[in-house]
């Protein structure tokens, strides 16, 4: 019986995948169970005890690059307010379904799962290979990704294409991010003779100011500027001395030609030698050229099967791409999935059932047309 990517997205919601802590492992085993099933080549690769990340494969019978697929199946938590529906049965009410990681992204998982394994079942003969990458550890840095680009056992890929809400529009671009701990030192004294000591707050606040004053210049046809927040400040012990400590956290949305290590530098530049600058995490960004031909191939048989006038866009955000583009050597990739955006870590967050069956439409005429030697 072919596979249902509705019925899966239910199925595949039905696992506790929580991260934090980190709970993919069930989730995982029942994926590679089932691509085993059918005839998929399924290695599974841990960066922590039972966090697994699969690698899927499908080979190709005339040896080209495969066509690959990839989404996370962790979710975050739930939060402290009262669901209506519950968060992990999978509940379909007025063309919604309803449930935690149903628009991130576990019905874009199982739309590009069902969309391959019918075309095995159909008893198609693949002359390129179709590969699926399915990660664990996303939603707190991309870990899983980032471990299996470390092991090099991707290999290489054609397209990649990533299932991450879009309601099943192309982003071609996204940015990358860059956080930062910066700290400042001074000299404590008696609040009262503040002349006495050297204030660290004094200076963080003035290298704040210079943050939001500063222009990083460069621009990007579909992601715009970069851009610079400071999230999180603290200093002082006491409220009668003067700190000589004092910290804060910047998240640097950084775009996807530009080198952190020349940012680095340049924060270096506009602080000054006394600020002690640490990187926390370093995720780059990546863009695709909509004249690429695999990309153009899509952005077709999404006017195709959309009707509409689509054309790509940006997105802020990073997604596993930032560890997966690299890994696979800078590989033309878009993120198209069928969840909404604006549902991602909500309360009852849903995902349109019109979209997943439309996703798994389009990732099948793409396997059609890239991978398969007759149409089905």
């Amino acid at each position: 019986m072919p596979l249902n990517g509705l019925e899966l997205s239910k199925q595949l919601i039905r696992f506790r995948s929580i991260n934090p802590p980190g709970e993919e492992k069930e989730c995982s085993e029942f994926i590679a169970r089932l691509l085993t099933e059918h005839g998929f080549d399924v290695a599974s690769y841990e960066f922590a005890k039972d966090r697994p990340t699969l690698v899927a494969r499908i080979p190709g019978t005339a040896g080209g690059k495969p066509l690959c697929f990839t989404g996370h199946i962790d979710v975050v938590p739930l939060g402290s307010n009262e669901w209506q529906f519950p968060p992990f049965e999978g509940v379909v009410q007025d063309g919604r379904l309803y449930g935690r990681g149903s628009s991130d992204m576990k019905a874009g998982v199982a739309a590009f799962i069902a969309a391959a394994c019918n075309l095995i079942g159909d008893g198609l003969s693949f002359h390129r290979g179709v590969t699926l990458v399915i990660t664990a550890g996303e939603e707190t840095g991309c870990e899983g990704a980032f471990h299996v680009g470390r092991e090099k056992v991707l290999g290489p890929a054609e397209l990649l294409i990533v299932a991450e809400p879009t309601s099943n529009a192309p982003i071609f671009a996204h940015k990358g991010s860059l956080r930062v701990i910066v700290t400042a030192r001074g000299r404590t004294a008696h609040s009262s003779m503040p002349h006495e000591g050297e204030n660290a707050i004094s200076k963080a606040a003035e290298w704040i100011q210079r943050l939001e004053d500063h222009d990083f210049g460069a621009r990007h046809p579909l992601l715009g500027s970069v851009t610079a927040s400071v999230t999180t400040i603290r200093g002082g012990e006491n409220i009668n001395s003067v700190p000589d400590f004092a910290e804060f956290t910047v998240d640097i949305r950084t775009l996807p030609e530009q080198k952190h290590e020349a940012l680095i530098a340049e924060l270096r530049r506009l602080f000054g030698p006394e600020a002690d600058i640490r990187v926390v995490t370093s995720f780059p960004g990546f863009a695709t050229e909509p004249e690429n031909p695999s990309a153009t191939l899509l952005l077709s048989l999404l006017r195709e099967r959309t009707g509409a006038s689509v054309e790509p866009a940006g997105a802020p955000y990073f997604t596993d791409a930032s560890a997966l583009v690299p890994a696979f050597d800078g590989v033309a990739t878009v993120i198209v999935g069928p969840g909404e955006a604006a549902q991602c870590h909500k309360t009852d967050e849903y995902c349109l059932v019109d979209r997943i069956e439309e996703a798994q439409a389009i990732y099948r005429d793409l396997m059609l047309r890239m991978c398969c030697d007759r149409a089905g």
